[in-house]
């Protein structure tokens, strides 16, 4: 793929069985807690639906890198946002030309615009953080925060049915 090969789409059910392997990768790396792939399972049905929430993807097989995103509310108000549940791309494509994060970055804010709804998105990671957050500066302006582990880090745990 080139640079100018590089889109995002939207996932279908189609792709659910790729969807699913990003899934699990992505909670096996950035994961701060052991993860059940039924529950996995259950994040990803609705938003493969477009039932309130969507998935961008690259590529068809394999998929190179998705974003999953929810629309939802967060608990103390009943205000609908959009919720990144996570921007991944597989290792063996995040250097390689396109800027594929970027590009799903890009999908999450033209979802966002669309719904006219806010984004919440974020980085939870022990790797490349500081690398991840300048991207989503750049693309999104100052964060509004910061994330604390306490007793565990990201990535290495388990993921089981």
């Amino acid at each position: 793929m080139t640079d100018i090969d590089i889109k995002v789409r939207v996932a279908t059910t189609a792709d659910l069985d790729e969807i699913m392997k990003l899934a699990v990768e992505a909670a096996k790396e950035n994961g701060f807690l052991d993860a059940s792939t039924a529950l996995l399972l259950k994040a990803i049905w609705g938003p493969l639906n477009q039932d309130h929430g969507i998935i961008g993807c690259i590529g068809t097989n394999p998929i190179e890198g998705m974003v999953v995103l929810s629309v939802g509310s967060i608990f103390y108000s009943d205000t609908k946002c959009l919720e990144e549940r996570t921007v991944f791309v597989r290792p063996e494509y995040r250097s390689a030309k396109g800027g594929r994060a970027k590009k799903l970055v890009e999908f999450s804010k033209s979802v966002s615009d669309k719904l006219e709804l806010p984004l919440l998105i974020g980085v939870l990671s022990n790797e490349r953080t500081k690398a991840k957050c300048k991207l989503y500066e750049r693309m999104l302006g100052p964060p509004s925060g910061s994330y604390w582990i306490y007793q565990t880090r990201t990535g290495g745990h388990e993921v089981g049915a």
